[in-house]
């Protein structure tokens, strides 16, 4: 083999190291590589190979907690704690109410039980960390967070043995309160996230969790009344109960309304802040796509069967490892996009730099 195709072996292997670095320090490196090695040699050593592949991997652990570092994770982690602080406030909120106010629609002795002492505490314990959040209480909000989070290992993960469908339906939830518990540790300037918003963006923010949640419980408390003897005329869209066709349709617009709110509100940020965001609540949403897709065919199976199929470690490894992988493929995809976008920039800038002919 000729030393031009050990050459390029070579320089495979330092395509580990992050591009800055080989800009720099390619050149020489190689030429070290190449001094060391034996007359007719046909691949790079071994001892070589351990050392590079090494070295560059953590020369990209470095560059990739720098990144981590940028002003713009720091801005993303705060709107993302209040946000899904927010949306963890209104689940909690609506699930309250389920326990408190009966569906008329239900047959007779049958209905909620009440609420106990942790639905209560989860709809404070979030409100308590929406309103640390806004007021600057950044560690009182993350604190409060990391109790939820703690709550849910101590009172839910016991039942993964027993109950595993009901721990695996709650694991979203779960995932949002780590996501807002990661979020708001990252350290922020006390008054940031309010100037970063802006008011126009804090009350579609504050606003749209709020309606969604008072049009669900009206449709809920407003839904046909059981009449076991005439029965009743349902229109239903995904658990949306009303009499008429119009009806149903305005509620769904209603909450469409609520959720565009949302989405304007972030759409609207700074592009470097929305990518970020993005890539925060990306694990939740592959978490719950691997749920209804991947675990569909066992939560069906566990229903009907009549007892519990525990799920093999393998399934337990994939609900763990796929929002971990989700979030760092989100994280190098939006540094290599905005890597991206600054050499296109500077490529821009020389162009115009340039005198005309």
């Amino acid at each position: 083999m000729s030393s031009d195709d050990l050459e390029r072996r070579y320089r495979r292997l330092l395509a580990l190291y992050p591009w800055e670095h080989r800009r720099v320090y390619e050149d020489e490196m190689l030429a070290v590589l190449l001094a060391g090695a034996r007359p007719g040699q046909r691949r790079p050593a071994p001892g070589d190979v351990l050392n590079v592949v090494g070295a560059g991997l953590r020369a990209r652990l470095r560059v990739g907690a720098r990144g981590f570092t940028e002003p713009t994770w720091a801005e993303a982690a705060a709107v993302t704690g209040l946000l899904v602080g927010l949306l963890l406030l209104a689940l909690s909120a609506a699930s309250l109410l389920d326990q408190l106010i009966r569906n008329p629609s239900l047959p007779p002795g049958y209905g909620p039980s009440g609420p106990d002492l942790v639905d209560w505490l989860r709809v404070a314990g979030w409100a308590g960390v929406c309103v640390a959040v806004l007021v600057g209480w950044r560690w009182l909000a993350a604190g409060l967070a990391w109790a939820g989070v703690l709550g849910w290992g101590a009172l839910v993960a016991p039942q993964s043995s027993d109950n595993p469908t009901y721990v695996v339906d709650t694991l979203p939830q779960f995932a949002l309160a780590v996501v807002a518990a990661a979020a708001l540790t990252v350290p922020t300037p006390r008054r940031r996230l309010l100037a970063l918003l802006g008011v126009r963006r804090l009350v579609a923010l504050l606003l749209a969790p709020a309606a969604a949640v008072t049009l669900l419980e009206v449709n809920r408390v407003t839904s046909p009344a059981f009449d076991p003897v005439d029965g009743a005329t349902y229109q239903v869209f995904y658990g949306i109960e009303a009499s008429s066709e119009l009806v149903l349709w305005l509620y769904v617009a209603g909450l469409v309304a609520a959720a565009l709110a949302m989405l304007v509100a972030l759409a609207t940020l700074h592009p470097g802040v929305r990518r970020r965001i993005v890539v925060m609540l990306l694990p939740v949403a592959a978490l719950a796509l691997v749920i209804d897709s991947a675990l569909a065919g066992w939560a069906t199976s566990t229903m009907h069967m009549g007892h519990t199929i525990p799920l093999v470690p393998a399934q337990w490894a994939m609900l763990v490892l796929v929002p971990a992988v989700t979030f760092l493929a989100g994280a190098l995809l939006v540094r290599r996009r905005e890597e991206t976008l600054r050499m296109v920039a500077i490529g821009r800038a020389a162009d115009r730099a340039q005198p005309a002919d």
